[in-house]
């Protein structure tokens, strides 16, 4: 049997580091009532995750239903799955059902299309709990993230992998060397899941495991371009990074990039200035590369980008968030207005009868003008999104506070329905029915009325259709 399953934790005292988000969800599913947000687990593959989410389903006595990226996940399929799942009680007896959609990161495409709405629509309605599990919290929508409280995972450290790896050696009375698992533990990158699978593959047909078998169990072992950055602007030796840059998939101008982006770490004006003239260099010669197609002039941008801005930061390595090159946020952010615009052109060029080309060549500006006077009216009709009115009105703070009141009202309203609904329920008449007595079918019956002190109509004057006193004929079924 796999040792990933066969050791996989079932209850949240087993589950290996992350004690602050084992304990935030706990908090969340002791506390937990019909209106609570959603959780979501978020960080790398292999860290506990999913396994958390069981784990503390097991631990609350509630029955898992699980929904994940194998599975299609058009919003058919989630309000049937997910959906009936969550307004019903568990079958087994539980005292409640936790739902779990795994991979929440990952609706893409055809075949998961409508799932991110189907998702939201679902949490509004939920009667039972729902945990979200994500690699990426920014790969979500904003408004699913808006509608749930996120919980981060983070990677293993080492020193937390080791204990376990020890503990599974002796469960599987397998000898092994103390360096051996400590090589990996370092080398599976704070991936449990990768650690345990190198475990066990350097185990098979073994009743030892030494530091050489670990080698033909590894991960791919080289670097990534969020192990070279740190490396850049930390202490590591010139041949290590032009072994590490030539390691990683990413050309030298993408290196450039990502290393012009995290350039704000270095402390002092006269070492910025510095790395930005190694930078401008590395740039000359990528430039000649491309306009020459002559490759062999990458090694100088390498040497150039890599060891002086090394030389330029004086070792102090970086203590924040590595940054992405800003011209890959400004494209993303490009792709993301254009999109919105789309889906106002769409939605505009519906109600007017028109091509969306027409209206954005046309309207688009004097709509944008009267969105700007009456924001909460558009946005109520329209039932546009933050992202849609701030691009109407160009007002981000203004378009989140006209769509919280729009949703307050909503919620309000329907409350309302609910109350109505029970009270209509409460107040319908329940007849008793006496057993063996067939139910009596009403049909419509005409029926006369008369003005007050008029006498009501003779029977033979109702037959002949000619009613006395004036009155009129009203259906009451």
């Amino acid at each position: 049997m796999d040792w990933t399953e066969k050791y996989r934790p079932a209850h949240l005292a087993d589950i290996v580091g992350n004690g602050t988000a084992v304990r935030q969800m706990l908090d969340w599913a002791r506390g937990w009532k019909r209106g609570t947000k959603p959780l979501i687990l978020y960080g790398k593959p292999g860290i506990g995750k999913t396994s958390a989410a069981y784990a503390l389903a097991n631990d609350m006595q509630w029955e898992a239903m699980e929904l994940n990226a194998s599975d299609q996940r058009t919003k058919a399929v989630i309000e049937r799955v997910a959906g009936a799942g969550s307004t019903s009680g568990s079958l087994t007896g539980a005292a409640r059902r936790l739902i779990v959609l795994d991979e929440a990161d990952n609706l893409q495409g055809t075949a998961d299309k409508g799932g991110a709405k189907a998702i939201l629509d679902i949490i509004r309605d939920a009667r039972q709990p729902i945990i979200l599990i994500a690699n990426d919290l920014y790969g979500l929508a904003a408004d699913l993230r808006a509608a749930c409280e996120p919980v981060q995972f983070k990677a293993l450290p080492a020193r937390s992998l080791a204990p376990h790896l020890k503990y599974i050696c002796s469960a599987e009375k397998v000898q092994c060397n103390d360096q051996a698992l400590k090589d990996i533990a370092e080398n599976s990158a704070g991936d449990m899941r990768a650690a345990v699978t190198m475990l066990y593959a350097a185990s098979i047909g073994k009743e030892r495991i030494d530091e050489p078998d670990i080698r033909t169990s590894m991960k791919d072992g080289r670097a990534s371009i969020f192990q070279l950055i740190p490396a850049v602007f930390g202490r590591s030796t010139g041949e290590d990074l032009v072994r590490m840059s030539y390691e990683i998939d990413d050309t030298p101008d993408v290196i450039e990039q990502w290393i012009e982006a995290n350039v704000g770490v270095i402390k002092t004006p006269e070492e910025t200035a510095k790395a930005y003239r190694y930078l401008s260099r590395a740039d000359e010669y990528i430039g000649y590369t491309y306009r020459q197609q002559y490759y062999t002039l990458w090694r100088y941008a390498t040497v150039n980008m890599l060891l002086g801005t090394n030389i330029a930061s004086g070792g102090h390595g970086i203590h924040e968030r590595i940054l992405s090159p800003r011209r890959w946020q400004k494209m993303a952010s490009s792709r993301r207005q254009k999109g919105i615009r789309t889906t106002l052109l769409g939605k505009f060029g519906g109600l007017m009868h028109m091509p969306q080309k027409t209206v954005r060549d046309g309207y688009l500006s004097l709509l944008s003008i009267l969105a700007e006077k009456e924001p909460l009216v558009f946005a109520r009709k329209l039932e546009l999104d933050t992202d849609q009115l701030a691009f109407l009105i160009h007002d981000r703070a203004k378009a989140t506070s006209i769509a919280k009141q729009i949703a307050a009202e909503k919620k309000e309203e329907d409350k309302k329905e609910k109350i109505k609904a029970q009270k209509k329920t409460s107040a319908e008449p329940k007849k008793k029915q006496v057993p063996g007595e067939e139910p009596v079918e009403v049909k419509n019956v005409v029926m006369e009325t008369s003005p007050p002190g008029k006498p009501e109509s003779s029977p033979a004057a109702q037959k002949e259709g000619q009613p006395k006193g004036g009155g009129k004929q009203s259906t009451l079924f």
